[in-house]
């Protein structure tokens, strides 16, 4: 038995779907990048971790990898409009390419006040992607250079994304269709 109720997620993109785009962002990252400089990706903890690592082993350049925490929804499933840092990144990016690798892009604020937090830093560029867009949920227009799906204004689960911090170790993407008792077997 799983430790959620299967019948409560609906599969978007399976593991398959989620390969074959890295591979594709990975190509297109590479070719844009190719003879710039610096890249440096840097996942927005906790929900890119799965999404930079497949991400960065798509890139043929050398990366360096680095994460900064933000927060914005907390327990809920919907964004609270505060957004705080939990942590900062460990290195420098001043004269470097910046690449923000982000899991869902929703409503923008998060991602505007990354970007202008980001750019008080110096860096040679500043460049965002996002594994998940959801443009109907937006409140700020942010540019987005690389999107690996734009979906519906769902909320969803799985490969980083959480719900009240579990289900980001699913190997997929799924619609949660029944929050009640998603978990059966948790006391």
């Amino acid at each position: 038995m799983a430790f959620y109720d299967p019948s409560k997620i609906e599969t978007l993109y399976d593991q398959a779907a989620l390969d074959a785009r890295n591979r594709e962002l990975g190509a297109q990252i590479t070719a844009d990048y190719k003879g710039k400089g610096d890249l440096v990706l840097v996942g927005v903890l906790r929900g890119s971790f799965p999404f930079i690592a497949d991400l960065c082993r798509s890139i043929d350049l050398p990366v360096e990898v680095d994460f900064l925490g933000l927060s914005s929804y907390g327990d809920r499933t919907e964004t609270s409009g505060i957004v705080r840092m939990t942590q900062d990144l460990s290195e420098p990016i001043k004269g470097k390419h910046v690449l923000v690798v982000e899991d869902i892009v929703d409503t923008g604020l998060t991602m505007k006040y990354l970007l202008a937090n980001l750019h008080t830093r110096e860096p040679a560029s500043v460049r965002v992607a996002t594994l998940l867009h959801k443009p109907d949920g937006m409140r700020v227009h942010v540019d987005l250079d690389y999107v690996g799906f734009t979906i519906p204004d769902r909320f969803v689960v799985g490969y980083g994304l959480d719900f009240s911090r579990k289900l980001r170790n699913l190997p997929f993407i799924g619609v949660v269709t029944n929050s009640d008792l998603i978990y059966p077997n948790t006391p």
